[in-house]
């Protein structure tokens, strides 16, 4: 017999993949192998020591036990902490063996008992802490994403993170208004191409900060007014004066930051009067420390921003968001920007591009 431990799957106003939740025993799937038993594959990771120990395994097909659904997963993206997780260095540790992989969609194969408001041959998108690497996975029924007609599997594997994320942040921790200006940070990225769409949306201006001019033009393109390249501007002055002069010398009422480390400062010091900096993420690594006395001088907010929270805590508000978001969607004002999409079998050289801060946006595998 092998335990390993599987995924679930978040909707509208469930618990997102910070949730330690996603680990309870009745998310692990037991399982027998034998001849009569149908099969599928995963990325196995029994040690985490990093990606190179990851192994393509041929396992059981697993049964889904009450209040469950069997997904075939048809795409699953890949997001910093999955990253992390194979290296043990995310906050969230999975018993031993597990699947990686947070976000995935697919269509249903099998319902267990219960089950009512699925069916089988349903599209749906999940997002969980593991389990989303390989060909099929089990779900908890009620944290499943029905989608709706038209939106595609590549689409949805690369949706829920980053937009309930950056829209937390922005309409509703940060309150953004229309005609506001927002600097978003590391916004070439996931979350970062999220939150400049968003903010537009909105009625915000948006200046993009990024690594490379092509990253800077790519922000152009989906919709960012101004971009800065944080490799022409020294730090800590250069780069806080680029904020500047991109302001008028005003700074910007929201900072979106999912980067953290020495950018961190220098941003936080161009912020402008009633600023709200927003604390999305450390992807650079380094946790800064701030002086606490430039909130004083310049009436401004640190502000967290914690969706997988927020869901649990406020379900109801979430669901309204994911409701708005799915809206947004399918009215064209937000769409996933894939930087591309690679066989599952290829997950190892996927994570090797991510790794290298490369990626423009969403990787995303596919079955």
């Amino acid at each position: 017999m092998q335990r390993i431990v599987g995924a679930g799957c978040v909707a509208a106003g469930t618990t997102p993949h910070h949730s330690a939740a996603y680990h309870r025993p009745e998310f692990i799937a037991h399982t027998t192998h034998s001849k009569e038993t149908p099969s599928m594959h995963a990325w196995l990771c029994e040690n985490p020591t990093g990606v190179d120990a990851l192994t393509w395994k041929e396992l059981p097909t697993p049964t889904p036990g009450p209040g469950q659904v069997l997904i075939e997963i048809k795409a699953a993206s890949l997001n910093f902490p999955d990253l992390l997780i194979v290296q043990n260095k995310y906050q969230m540790k999975p018993p031993l063996p597990f699947v990686p992989g947070s976000e995935y969609a697919g269509v249903i194969q099998a319902v267990g008992e219960g089950v009512t408001h699925l069916k089988v041959g349903q599209n749906v998108a999940c997002l969980s802490g593991t389990g989303g690497f390989g060909t099929h996975t089990l779900a908890p029924a009620a944290l499943c994403m029905p989608l709706p007609e038209g939106f595609g599997h590549v689409d949805a594997a690369a949706f829920i993170m980053i937009y309930a994320t950056s829209w937390h942040a922005l309409m509703d921790r940060a309150q953004l208004k229309a005609g506001e200006t927002v600097l978003v940070l590391g916004a070439a990225g996931g979350v970062g191409t999220a939150a400049i769409q968003i903010a537009k949306a909105a009625g915000a201006k948006v200046i993009a900060a990024a690594s490379t001019d092509e990253k800077c033009e790519l922000c152009r393109s989906i919709g960012a007014d101004a971009t800065i390249n944080y490799t022409t501007h020294a730090l800590p002055n250069g780069f806080r004066d680029a904020i500047k002069a991109a302001t008028d010398g005003k700074g910007p009422d929201v900072i979106y930051d999912p980067v953290g480390g020495d950018f961190a400062e220098p941003a936080f010091r161009s912020i402008g009067w009633r600023g709200r900096y927003l604390v999305v993420g450390f992807a650079s690594g380094p946790i800064p420390s701030l002086p606490l006395n430039l909130t004083l001088l310049k009436g401004a907010s640190l502000v967290g921003v914690f969706w997988g929270d927020f869901a649990k805590r406020e379900p109801k508000a979430n669901a309204q968001m994911m409701a708005e978001l799915a809206q947004w969607y399918g009215q064209g004002k937000i769409k996933p920007v894939i930087d591309s999409t690679m066989p599952m079998a290829e997950l190892k050289a996927a994570y090797a591009h991510m790794g290298s801060r490369g990626v423009k946006g969403k990787l995303v595998m596919v079955n």
